[in-house]
């Protein structure tokens, strides 16, 4: 038996990797699973994209490239938050990674000691803490509930805050709760940061997902101070449906960004050249497909919102971006005969033939997470075989 490295013992596997593993083995043996955990568009990436990384593999680009990304995907991402946020950045202020996942990695290991903490509200992503963790950090927890809209206030993270905080993540529009923070709680949670001398780590790979009266601000857009102390994380895979082309950056503080890209040089010497050429033509070529997918799950949540809110025992907010529903499914649970939200899903799975992700995987354990990164027509069955599976079982 191996002996392993203590760091990767108190790892816990991604609870949305497991549901969709455990339903594509029940997909594999005939049974109809409608799936609702996929954290992906079920676009095709646009064809001009396609084409775009063809002819970069015809043309022989197929070399090694600059660890820290190509410098025309660098200014790519430069032009795109000039243009979309009015921020200023050079060169050296960005890195391209694997993915923005592989980016947050990255990051926390060049930033974090040992004990040192990071402020990470709840829900979460998942891999935020596990991430914080294998750096020898440590996750410090803030509670954003349902009636705050799953968004702390100042106060909480000022209580939050010891001699150890290095940072804090923020993920407007978050996954899993699709909400986004206002201009205006924003600038409050800044001036907190400032006070503080915190970096503010700023994951926006959903901005282009917005539906409503809403808009994305970018926390970096308040200040020069904010600018200073944000690390931008974002990238390709959500606005582009580009999810499996791994391609994502940050852009913040010089030293911080050179530290990244020489880890990066030792760790995946550069992200693939061709899905490079990809995300160049992502973001200079034309951005209707952007649209028409921001539109299509719109068109879907207005659908399937009202159908959810249905569902005895369950209590959504609606969703200001992203393509999630988090609804509160506790007294769903206690009402169909189960000790816990999780088993709740798992008899989801077996006996109504529908994936979910618990929310105990986002810090969330009275809720469970839908996506409709989905067809309408599989959504509204999904749907209707939840609400069947509810009432069928449900004793008062």
């Amino acid at each position: 038996m191996a002996n392993l490295a203590d760091r990767v013992k108190t790892l816990t596997p991604s609870t949305t990797l497991a549901i969709t593993a455990k339903a594509n083995e029940l997909k594999a043996q005939g049974v109809d699973i409608i799936g609702l955990g996929a954290g992906e568009p079920d676009y095709n990436t646009p064809d001009h994209i396609l084409q775009a990384a063809y002819q970069s593999m015809m043309d022989g680009k197929t070399k090694y490239t600059p660890a820290g990304g190509l410098p025309a995907l660098k200014q790519a991402i430069i032009d795109k938050l000039q243009k979309d946020q009015n921020l200023t950045y050079q060169a050296n202020e960005v890195m391209v990674g694997v993915g923005a996942k592989h980016v947050l990695y990255t990051l926390f290991q060049v930033l974090l000691n040992e004990g040192d903490e990071v402020i990470i509200p709840i829900p979460y992503w998942v891999s935020y803490p596990e991430q914080v963790k294998l750096a020898q950090g440590v996750p410090v927890y803030i509670e954003a509930t349902a009636s705050q809209q799953y968004k702390i206030s100042p106060q909480q993270l000022r209580e939050a805050i010891t001699d150890r905080t290095k940072a804090i993540v923020l993920n407007t529009p978050s996954n899993p709760t699709g909400m986004i923070y206002s201009k205006e709680e924003l600038a409050e949670i800044a001036e907190v940061c400032r006070e503080f001398d915190i970096l503010i780590v700023s994951d926006e790979i959903y901005e282009k997902l917005i539906y409503g009266d809403v808009s994305h601000t970018s926390i970096a857009e308040l200040s020069e101070d904010a600018k200073q102390r944000t690390l931008i994380i974002n990238g390709v895979s959500k606005s582009h449906s580009m999810t499996g082309w791994r391609i994502g950056y940050a852009a913040g503080d010089s030293d911080l960004i050179k530290a990244m890209t020489d880890l990066a040089s030792h760790s995946t010497s550069n992200p693939t050249t061709t899905s490079q050429y990809a995300a160049i033509e992502a973001y200079t070529g034309p951005q209707d497909a952007v649209e028409e997918m921001r539109q299509a799950f719109e068109s879907r949540l207005e659908a399937i919102f009202p159908k959810v809110e249905a569902i005895p025992g369950f209590q959504v907010i609606r969703p200001q971006g992203a393509f999630y529903l988090l609804p509160e499914v506790s007294e769903a649970a206690q009402k169909t005969g189960y000790d816990s939200v999780d088993d709740f899903v798992t008899a989801l799975l077996t006996e109504a033939n529908v994936a979910v992700i618990p929310g105990s995987g986002f810090g969330a354990h009275s809720t469970i997470r839908l996506s409709y990164a989905t067809s309408l027509e599989a959504l509204t069955e999904a749907v209707e075989r939840i609400h069947q599976f509810v009432t069928s079982k449900w004793k008062d």
